[in-house]
């Protein structure tokens, strides 16, 4: 199953994007002519093993990188098609964030807003996953060249991940573009025989490029794993969305139902 169907035809859009965007001086968004990809069908690779026994692996689109090392470009026009492989049990003052597409107020606020590195290893120390991968995944949340993307990253990320023995991994986009990022990668490591979920807060985007599997909420962009500094939410949206990783056994987007159990708690006042 091809990564992106009938690509030579969303080369032609996106050739026709580019021109448009060339002409009008381009912008930091990519506006509203952006050709998505549009994807009928989607791998599926089954769960093998239950979730407090799995190798889970992290890849984020937020640009994160290490303090001290290069950032990511955010100026090449089809984005960067570069990633990084950092230690897991970074520290976040040590990590900083290459941002387009998404503003980085929240996981500058608190990393685990779009990096969930602490709630993650909390759910390893308490048993609801085997393990978090000792390193995770950061790519550029800025890369609209979706055929640059499955042809010259994709293959080299899924080889990293798959020499970890990663059982399943979690995938977190930070902007409306980086859906369709995390999306294509989900749709390779599923055709590698790793098991995916991608957490997604923008239904359009998900719908069309069509991931295997996909935990969809209200949530918000730039702290799609939870709001900054409020723990309790982020671990109700990592827990639901990875507890529907064994019982799917065909590709679906399903709805989570933290973001109603968090507009009782904020009525309440809690947090």
């Amino acid at each position: 199953m091809e990564i992106i169907e009938q690509i030579e035809e969303w080369r032609r859009r996106y050739a026709g994007w580019q021109k448009e965007r060339d002409a009008s001086g381009g912008n930091d968004d990519i506006g509203e002519s952006y050709p998505f990809v549009k994807n009928r069908h989607a791998p599926f690779s089954p769960v093998r093993r239950a979730l407090p026994m799995l190798n889970l692996a992290l890849i984020s689109s937020a640009g994160a990188y290490l303090d001290g090392t290069a950032p990511f470009d955010t100026t090449a026009p089809g984005g960067d098609l570069s990633f990084r492989e950092i230690p897991a049990q970074i520290e976040p003052e040590d990590l900083r964030f290459s941002a387009r597409g998404y503003d980085p107020a929240a996981v500058e606020a608190d990393s685990n807003s779009l990096l969930p590195l602490a709630r993650l290893l909390e759910f390893e120390g308490n048993g609801i996953i085997g393990q978090l991968n000792p390193v995770f995944w950061s790519c550029c949340g800025f890369i609209p060249d979706a055929g640059g993307l499955v042809e010259a990253m994709v293959p080299r990320l899924v080889e990293r991940v798959a020499r970890n023995e990663v059982q399943a991994a979690l995938l977190i986009p930070a902007s409306r573009l980086c859906h369709q990022s995390v999306s294509l990668i989900a749709r390779a490591l599923e055709q590698a025989d790793i098991p995916t979920m991608t957490l997604a807060v923008v239904k359009e985007v998900v719908e069309s490029v069509r991931p295997p599997r996909a935990a969809l909420y209200n949530g918000k962009l730039g702290s799609v794993a939870g709001l900054p500094n409020w723990p309790e939410h982020q671990r109700r949206v990592l827990d639901e969305a990875l507890r529907l990783i064994e019982p799917m056994d065909q590709p679906d987007i399903r709805k989570l139902v933290v973001e109603l159990e968090s507009q009782v708690e904020a009525a309440r006042g809690e947090r």
